[in-house]
């Protein structure tokens, strides 16, 4: 980096009225990392394998994860011109504020931070219940919970040591994702029997929903749930370099790749199936439930190389979790640093050794512990974080819709842009994400939607009575927002 672009870059932030407190050390692939390390296919995909193929049986695989690819990349892409106009760790947070003032900028920031603590406890959770077979360890769930309480540890003193091991760690991240699937799939079409590729087509629910356009629907949340946290490259703006353009292809590549990679291994597992019934009710020695993917792999290909793919995914989601820290701290300390929330002064300090947010990170680490300790189940706190984070992500796309159709002047803000095809992006994005989001708060995952609800009133409680009278949002969105950009 030349001292003439790192000279840029800090005034340029400067215009946000913000100092250059966080080491800015990223490049390009490592902002793209991030996202595509908190996106994780290995995760959310292989997670939830077992859900979607329990909602919609192998047509889920087939049609709903490019389905849900699609229109993400639309969301991704209205999102990344938004980042490439207002490049700070604030993100969607302060692309409200800018847009819609500091009420929405408030309620964006903490839909936000609540999505990525529950995203953070899903992906923990799921790596503890990988990790533990592989290591020999009952799966009971006690040891399930230490393990995820050991794992969050573990990625708060991480996070809490520096940005550089952060970044070198997700590098690391996408070789152990593109080689595990590759990995994956090679066995699979090497050793096991496959199925025809009719199967693919089939149509079948088999949990007694109907109709079973409807289950297939609530199978979405597999691949919108791996599909949060592309915005973690927005977040790490401040530490990266040239962020008005490598922040945004960050987060929209991290997308695409995962969709393409994505499918390749959901298509293999699925052709590897032999019985979808016994893979749905796969159970260990001791009586506790197998994740249908591992299920699959260990019939397909030996207990033995089902245990290796199994370490791979188990990696993939501690790397996962460890992007996820990085990012729901970014976002703490990015509104604590507007004066946003309660602590703020020590939300907002950074440790001057290491350039980290020291306290924003073990907030995190302590709010999703929490959050798993109080819903205890996976695929609800993966719903509750799939709408809360969904919702962050739409209400400023909506609001810098609102912008360009009345003239507004933010897009020439922009160096990353969609130009005359804005509109009709947002368009789409916004219609589908908020059907996606209602589909995903429905039964089974009803406690997601009360607890959302819950954590909208108890927002709303909190900004009326406390907040209203003493947040005003960003100094430089103010003038910005009233400016009409």
């Amino acid at each position: 980096m030349t001292d003439h672009s790192q000279s840029r870059d800090v005034q340029d932030l400067g215009r946000f009225g913000y100092a250059q407190e966080l080491f800015r050390s990223m490049g390009g692939f490592s902002n793209f990392a991030i996202s595509f390390s908190i996106i994780s296919i290995l995760t959310g995909a292989v997670t939830l394998y077992g859900y979607g193929l329990e909602m919609g049986g192998p047509l889920e695989m087939t049609l709903g994860w490019p389905l849900a690819t699609f229109f993400t990349l639309l969301l991704a892409a209205s999102m990344a011109e938004l980042c490439s106009a207002y490049p700070t760790s604030g993100a969607m947070y302060h692309w409200a504020a800018a847009l819609g003032g500091p009420a929405s900028a408030w309620f964006v920031a903490w839909l936000n931070i609540v999505g990525l603590i529950a995203a953070l406890a899903g992906i923990n959770f799921s790596c503890a219940q990988f990790i533990l077979p592989f290591l020999g360890i009952t799966a009971s769930a006690t040891n399930i919970f230490l393990m995820f309480a050991f794992t969050l540890l573990g990625h708060g003193l991480i996070n809490h040591y520096g940005v550089r091991l952060v970044a070198l760690l997700n590098n690391t991240s996408v070789i152990v994702h593109i080689a595990g699937v590759a990995a994956i799939v090679g066995l699979i079409f090497w050793l096991a029997p496959l199925q025809p590729i009719k199967f693919l087509a089939s149509a079948e629910n088999f949990n007694g929903r109907r109709p079973y356009a409807w289950a297939f629907l609530l199978g979405l949340l597999q691949a919108h749930w791996t599909y949060t946290g592309f915005d973690g490259s927005a977040h790490m703006a401040e530490e990266t370099r040239d962020p008005r353009r490598t922040a945004p292809w960050g987060m929209v590549i991290a997308v695409a790749v995962s969709g393409v990679v994505g499918y390749v291994l959901l298509i293999a597992l699925t052709l590897a199936i032999r019985s979808i019934p016994e893979v749905l009710g796969a159970k260990d020695a001791q009586g506790n439930p197998v994740p249908a993917a591992i299920a699959i792999l260990e019939t397909a290909v030996g207990a033995k190389y089902g245990n290796a793919m199994a370490a791979f995914a188990s990696m993939a989601m501690w790397f996962c979790g460890l992007s996820c820290v990085t990012s729901a701290s970014r976002a703490v300390y990015s509104l604590a640093r507007d004066h946003g929330m309660p602590f703020a002064g020590l939300m907002q300090r950074v440790n001057k050794k290491h350039g980290t947010p020291a306290a924003a990170i073990w907030a995190v680490v302590i709010a999703s512990l929490a959050a798993m300790a109080w819903t205890g189940a996976v695929p609800i706190v993966t719903s509750l974080s799939t709408v809360a984070l969904y919702f962050a992500y739409v209400i400023p796309v909506a609001l810098g819709l609102r912008g360009r159709l009345r003239g507004s002047t933010w897009p020439a803000l922009a160096e990353w842009t969609l130009g005359r095809w804005g509109t009709a992006v947002n368009f789409i994005a916004l219609f589908y994400t908020a059907f996606i989001c209602v589909v995903l708060i429905m039964p089974p995952n009803q406690l997601a939607a009360k607890t959302l609800a819950g954590v909208l009133v108890a927002l709303a409680l909190i900004y009326v009575i406390e907040v209203r009278r003493k947040y005003q949002g960003p100094e430089w969105a103010k003038q910005e927002h009233a400016s009409g950009a």
